[in-house]
């Protein structure tokens, strides 16, 4: 894998949703009967339920601010649920009857029925790949024996099939990692899409499951010892040994002696340390050094090397200053890639051991393109490269003489790469949005590509579809890209259903991917439209830095004119247009919800932040301050209270129709926030209780914020989603 440096869980937000909308004249859709649900009883609410309304005023900075629902932050309180169900009873009256839903049904079961594959991961004699097909909820880990020396590869084989460990499919593996020879690989597995891993080892020859089990894991990061003794590897503390509420942060470094307790696992670091930094390690090809590799929010990381042979404990590579770096250790040499004075990246070389600055080396310098990582595969330095939203491969030395660009199939992205120091192939998974997952193995014997798998999408035709890359001015005259992709002739009438979606945060780019529910929008004669906007890592960090902190509303305004462009040029209008957006896409959909309510006629708005006072003080929340900041500071506390979502609900104000979308075991994103929005939004909003253009909530049980969430799931999800859009927007099923 490249040793990228937006690519950490950390880093990661997950899941961002495609659907659609088509929508009739406001006017005639408020008084048409056919707008209503059909199959409606005497049983069949006729309004959501209200949420009692009890004021507390907390101060913030000599501002006096009232929330009438605070008591909708506590999950657990029977008042809550209560009302949780009432708001569930409501929401599946209006959606469950809507015209065209078993269809709806159907096709999106066929539709994410297409499977997935990832590039495979060498170690020994092994290649080990993850793979999902049908309707299977959970990606199978497999292996593959053999194939080394011109020897033909054994039969794959399944070693951890998450769908065995429970009926309902909710149990995820959420990681997994083999040893250096492949002997043994260790995983974690969590439930109900909670992330809160166990870690397991399982031989691979005999698929026995070691007794050595730790918990506590949750986005592990695990270096192997290469003779198989044990391993380094990122654990969270118990609850009982911190403070409450730090039991989600204070991620430390141990090792792990296998066959021993692991409650005496060696502390190796994180001790005395900021109990928010991330730590991940990897080992050198000789096994010497202990990279630590420690995230300190987003725009900061930092590099400790150990010599494991001497001893001595982490020192630190890099300057304190708030850049960031990531590097590999091959050969008793450290290849550093960073943005340091380089917001596009670059990438420098010294020695291991070598703790002076001045001494490092440039070998690769920044170019118009954004360096995402490299890596040693083979003794040369991969490196990936994004330009324009769009993946590029190279190859160098190690003294940073290109050798050569791989030839890509088309636009699109590189979502993940396979490789070893020692090893004369590579493997990486490309996808588009009309060009589904597929494997490529490099050869370095002889510089050949061929495809090694790619995932069957035999109900969808790729061909019948065009994507363009457009550009429009934000509001400051700043120029931003959005993809659009339609079918093939499509007219430019004006009121074409169109579906814009968006991130913008966090050093995320939104490349070009293969959105298998988004081809039931595409069949139907929707637009689907992906919007590049400030803060994510498009264009390097400059890019990711104009959307942060106090310059977060440019996010918003690139929004706003990416929904504007596609009205001006005649795609569609306010009329036909929804938009969708989760976790830091969700807080965007807040914004636009309340900032441009005339704008759009449906938002779903998946796992949201949207108290952006009070959002630090819940699950791990307190990783995102240095991107957002934090309202316990003054001067932080006047931007965020400037565009939060749910301190901005006028009351008596007509906004789209929205479907809060939020899950009971996130424990990223607060359930919280959807809860209070829906409910200060239904009692306040000219059409809180409407049944044609409804304000509604739905939350999922035994599901996180996205990662590992069952197929059978994502169906039941997306049906509520289409069936909601093509009721608002008017398309028919």
């Amino acid at each position: 894998m490249f040793a990228g440096l937006r690519l950490s869980w950390m880093l990661s937000s997950l899941f961002l949703f495609a659907a659609a909308a088509f929508t009739a004249d406001d006017s005639q859709s408020q008084a048409s009967s056919s707008a209503l649900p059909a199959k409606t009883s005497s049983a069949t609410p006729t309004a959501p339920p209200q949420a009692a309304v009890k004021p507390v005023a907390e101060m913030f900075h000599g501002t006096t601010i009232v929330d009438n629902y605070r008591w909708l932050e506590d999950g657990q309180s029977p008042a809550t649920q209560k009302w949780v169900e009432e708001e569930t009873v409501y929401t599946r009256a209006l959606l469950d009857p809507l015209p065209g839903r078993d269809a709806i049904h159907k096709r999106l079961t066929e539709l994410l029925s297409i499977g997935d594959v990832t590039p495979p991961q060498m170690a020994g004699r092994h290649y080990f790949y993850t793979k999902r097909e049908g309707i299977e909820n959970q990606p199978v880990l497999y292996v593959r024996d053999g194939g080394i020396s011109g020897k033909e590869p054994g039969p794959d084989r399944v070693l951890v099939d998450p769908n065995q460990l429970n009926a309902d499919g909710t149990v995820a593996l959420d990681w997994w990692q083999p040893s250096d020879n492949g002997k043994y690989v260790a995983y974690g597995t969590s439930p109900g899409g909670s992330e809160m891993s166990t870690l397991h080892i399982i031989e691979t020859k005999t698929g026995t499951v070691l007794p050595d089990t730790i918990d506590r894991t949750r986005a592990a990061s695990i270096a192997w010892e290469h003779d198989n003794r044990g391993f380094y590897y990122t654990r969270y503390p118990k609850k009982s040994d911190v403070p409450e509420g730090q039991e989600v942060y204070n991620r430390h470094v141990f090792y792990h002696e296998l066959g021993t307790d692991p409650d005496g696992d060696d502390p190796i670091f994180g001790e005395g340390r900021d109990p928010e930094d991330w730590p991940n390690v990897s080992l050198s090809n000789d096994g010497r050094w202990l990279l630590i590799t420690v995230e300190q929010g987003y725009t900061k990381i930092e590099l400790f090397l150990m010599n494991l042979k001497a001893g001595t404990p982490p020192t630190r590579v890099t300057t304190g200053k708030n850049f960031l770096y990531s590097g590999e250790v091959y050969e008793g040499k450290l290849y550093i890639t960073t943005n340091e004075d380089a917001p596009r990246y670059r990438a420098f070389v010294t020695d291991a051991g070598d703790y002076e600055r001045d001494h490092w080396k440039e070998i690769i310098p920044q170019t118009d393109a954004i360096l995402l990582g490299t890596s040693v595969f083979g003794g040369k330095l991969f490196a990936q490269y994004e330009q324009n939203a769009t993946s590029q491969l190279k190859i160098f030395d190690l003294g940073g003489k290109k050798l050569a660009d791989l030839s890509l199939p088309a636009l699109g992205t590189v979502f993940d790469s396979g490789g070893r120091w020692d090893r004369d192939e590579f493997f990486y998974g490309f996808q588009s949005f009309t060009f589904a997952p597929s494997i490529y193995r490099y050869d370095l014997k002889d510089n050949s590509t061929s495809l090694w798998t790619k995932v069957a999408a035999p109900s969808i035709d790729p061909s019948a579809y065009e994507v363009r890359q457009e550009w429009f001015q934000s509001k400051d005259g700043t120029r931003v890209p959005m993809f659009i992709v339609g079918k093939k002739g499509l007219q430019k009438n004006g009121h074409n259903p169109a579906l814009v979606t968006g991130y913008g945060g966090f050093n995320i780019s939104l490349t070009p991917a293969f959105n298998r529910a988004a081809y039931l929008w595409l069949e139907h004669g929707g637009i689907y439209a992906v919007a590049n906007l400030r803060g994510g890592a498009e264009f390097g960090e400059d890019w990711h830095r104009a959307g942060m902190l106090d310059k977060k509303q440019n996010v918003f305004d690139d929004m706003i004119a990416a929904a504007e462009h596609l009205i001006s040029e005649k795609y569609t209008d306010r009329n036909h247009l929804a938009i969708q957006g989760g976790s830091n896409g969700g807080l965007l959909m807040g914004a636009m919800i309340t900032q441009r309510p005339d704008l759009f006629r449906a938002v779903v708005c998946r796992v949201p932040l949207l108290d952006m006072l009070n959002y630090q003080n819940f699950q791990i929340a307190r990783l995102w301050i240095a991107e957002y900041g934090s309202a316990e500071n003054v001067n932080q506390f006047k931007w965020l209270y400037a565009y939060s979502p749910y301190h901005h609900v006028k009351a008596s104000t007509e906004y789209p129709a929205i479907l809060f979308m939020t899950a009971d075991t996130d424990t990223r994103v607060d359930p919280m926030h959807a809860r209070k929005m829906a409910a200060r939004m239904q009692a306040e909003a000219k059409n809180g209780a409407s049944r044609t253009r409804p304000i509604l909530l739905r939350v999922e049980t035994k599901a996180g914020h996205g990662a590992g969430k069952p197929v059978t799931k994502q169906i039941e999800e997306y049906t509520d989603i289409y069936s909601f859009l093509f009721w608002q927007v008017g398309v028919k099923e």
